[in-house]
């Protein structure tokens, strides 16, 4: 099995969704309109020669396209699901053991979609980080602003948190992506034009706003992450580091 990642979009109309997710993640794009077998007889061919997938197409038809082809958790590719209006990822094989989870991460900040994750591991972390920060600013210097944040609601350890968000600018600062990757915290990104439609900021910041054209960051990437949470921390400032915390519950929206 290769460790390529797998793009199969099932309608030609999903064409160009599909090159912006092959050219972003540096996957191999399927195309299987230009050959003559039904195109599941052809996936079924090609699934176990990748070690993840990313399947253009509605979550039932999927179901129906891996159908007879699982061996185990240990052993089966990752596989997320995409809708071809690019608005929802879902890991559907594999979240935590092959990486479905992380892939549907990579695959949402890659188009800007909302990426799905149903594991109970995930489900049981309340909290949702949003961060702004200058350039820069190190690990270390980004874990304590968190956790100075995550004091002023009660808590100070990073497993409770499910997301880190940041403006798209940010996707990949070295320090945010090392502490991603150090605490297993996925970061998601925000594009700036969402948050520009969605300026939910407490205090407007004039060297914000000077600095990427926004009032700030930290509080509407966490509430744009998190639509129906409370904002239980507003930004507050350690270190160069901006941190705003939403508080995901059910409860809520009712």
């Amino acid at each position: 099995m290769s460790n390529a990642l797998g793009i199969w979009p099932v309608r030609v109309e999903a064409e160009r969704l599909a090159q912006r997710i092959a050219q972003q993640l540096d996957a191999e794009l399927f195309r299987p309109w230009e050959r003559e077998e039904v195109p599941k007889a052809q996936f079924q061919v090609q699934f176990t020669q990748h070690s993840h997938w990313v399947l253009i197409m509605a979550t039932g038809i999927a179901t129906r396209f891996v159908e007879g082809l699982l061996r185990d958790k240990h052993h089966d590719p990752a596989v997320v699901v995409l809708d071809e209006a690019g608005r929802y990822a879902i890991p559907l094989l594999g979240g935590h053991e092959a990486g479905a989870n992380a892939l549907a991460y990579r695959v949402a900040n890659a188009v800007g979609a909302i990426p799905v994750v149903t594991t109970a591991t995930e489900a049981t972390k309340p909290f949702v980080v949003g961060i702004g920060c200058r350039k820069g600013v190190g690990e270390e210097q980004l874990t304590r602003a968190i956790r100075h944040a995550l004091g002023l609601c009660g808590r100070d350890d990073l497993s409770c948190v499910r997301e880190l968000v940041t403006v798209d600018l940010k996707a990949n600062e070295p320090g945010l992506v090392a502490l991603s990757q150090r605490y297993g915290i996925p970061l998601r990104v925000v594009a700036r034009h969402q948050i520009e439609a969605r300026p939910w900021v407490t205090k407007p910041s004039e060297w914000v706003r000077q600095s990427v054209g926004l009032d700030g960051v930290c509080e509407p990437c966490a509430l744009i992450a998190c639509g129906r949470g409370g904002l239980v921390v507003p930004k507050t400032t350690l270190d160069g580091v901006a941190v705003a915390v939403v508080e995901d519950d059910w409860e809520f929206a009712s």
